[in-house]
């Protein structure tokens, strides 16, 4: 019989596994984002900077847009032939296209060419990604042993914040290397070359992996869906349930992740005229200590629940938002810039998003039934990332620009925090009892039908 000790090894090492693919999508699908600004002025025609910026934040947001569609596309494979093969199938495609923007002609080279094929390979990688999270979540979530499911698909959330520090690390660490004009003549190839190494490792090891023992009972017992997108909408309360979570925790898990990481540095950058390596070094630092904090909450929510926790989340970015942007516009002034400070600050917004993002794998997974989960897991949360999070950075940035308020951009994602904090609270259920005795699962998931014990 296997010991606690054998199974908590086995456990760290199927984790392991799946996080490295997912540590290397994300950093894939952020390098962009982490030079948002730089390609601003190589891939659009110049002139006038700010319009440049915006429509190169509104490029990042393109690859979100199509999020969405790519949940709809995997989330069939995912349900209909293995957690194991989808998400292989997805790294691939995320790999490729992110090395293709790596040997991409400029505005200076190609004219206006360039910006097509940019925005093209964004909307591959955004597919792609649409069937990431569903299968890294679904196939640790159906390993992990039903008292510490909140601990171990955590790590996939923390995995999301990573690669983002990991694409901000290669990024300074080349630009120091290399001094600013290689750099901006060849060297921010080089991150996304480099990724063609990243993706064949993580190919090796994800393909050592076993397939989602529950995708494999039900294909035994023969209940795989023949049409899991059809049916996500068709079993009864099941499209009830996709929306419900999509607008209450989905919404709130996205701009408050995307607060934290992108809006935060965009902000520095654009609006306090932070120069390029202190704001990312400074958003880097504080973004780094952060990640601990998406396990710290997953573990915690086998213990007291995750709706308490996401709750709480959503509460403290309607409440402190505004009072962590004022201490990070008042820390960057052009006489004195603390940052140390805007480390804390940005360590602070990542401990928030963080409360709603870490047991938010956990939460969604024991959500929805096993023959349409990947599906039912993929839509409101790509949705979720891929329109309300993905936009987040070119909506705020338009309302400080529109307003003249440096705080005006904050209303979006408090205003959706809002939303989505009164929805959980009134109609998303609980997944986890957690009264002394009983089991801690609400939803069983070697079965097909929610709420079955």
């Amino acid at each position: 019989m296997t010991s606690d000790a054998e199974a908590g090894r086995s456990m760290r090492s199927l984790v392991l596994a799946s996080s490295v693919g997912t540590v290397i999508e994300w950093y894939d699908f952020f390098l962009y984002g982490s030079l948002a600004i730089f390609f601003a002025r190589l891939f659009y025609p110049p002139g006038d900077d700010v319009a440049a910026t915006l429509i190169s934040v509104a490029t990042f947001a393109t690859g979100f847009a199509v999020r969405p569609l790519g949940s709809l596309l995997f989330g069939y494979m995912g349900d209909s032939v293995g957690r194991k093969k989808t998400f292989l199938v997805t790294l691939l495609i995320m790999g490729c296209s992110t090395a293709a923007i790596g040997l991409l002609p400029t505005f200076a080279q190609a004219g206006y060419a360039a910006p097509v094929l940019l925005i093209l390979l964004r909307i591959i990688q955004g597919l792609a990604l649409g069937g990431e999270y569903g299968g890294a979540a679904t196939y640790v979530a159906e390993h992990s042993p039903p008292g510490e499911r909140g601990k171990w698909a955590s790590y996939i959330q923390a995995m999301a914040s990573a690669g983002f520090v990991l694409s901000l690390g290669i990024v300074l660490t080349l630009r120091l290397w290399l001094g600013e004009d290689a750099f901006g003549t060849w060297g921010w190839r080089a991150p996304f070359l480099v990724s063609i190494v990243l993706v064949a490792v993580s190919l090796r090891i994800r393909l050592r992996l076993s397939e989602s023992p529950v995708f494999v009972e039900m294909h035994k017992q023969g209940k795989l869906s023949k049409s899991p997108v059809r049916d996500a909408f068709r079993i009864p309360g099941n499209a009830r349930r996709i929306i419900l979570f999509l607008f209450g925790v989905a919404c709130a898990q996205a701009v408050t992740f995307y607060t934290a990481q992108f809006y935060a540095l965009y902000y520095i950058q654009t609006f306090m005229k932070m120069p390029f390596l202190p704001a990312t070094l400074s958003v880097a630092v504080g973004a780094f200590l952060g990640v601990p904090f998406f396990v710290l909450f997953g573990a915690l929510s086998d213990r007291i629940g995750r709706k308490r926790l996401s709750l709480a989340g959503m509460a403290a970015a309607v409440l402190f938002y505004i009072p962590i942007f004022s201490i990070i516009r008042h820390a960057s002034t052009p006489e004195t810039v603390s940052y140390p400070t805007i480390s804390a600050c940005v360590f602070v917004l990542v401990v928030i998003a963080a409360a709603v993002y870490g047991p938010y794998g956990a939460f969604i997974v024991e959500s929805f039934p096993a023959n349409v989960r990947y599906t039912s897991i993929s839509v409101p949360y790509h949705i979720g990332n891929g329109i309300f999070g993905g936009f987040l950075p070119l909506v705020s940035l338009w309302l400080v620009t529109q307003t003249g308020n440096p705080y005006a951009g904050l209303l979006y994602p408090m205003g959706l925090c809002l939303i989505g904090f009164f929805i959980t609270l009134l109609w998303v259920p609980e997944t986890l009892s957690v009264r002394k005795g009983e089991r801690t699962q609400a939803v069983s998931l070697s079965h097909d039908v929610v709420g079955e014990v």
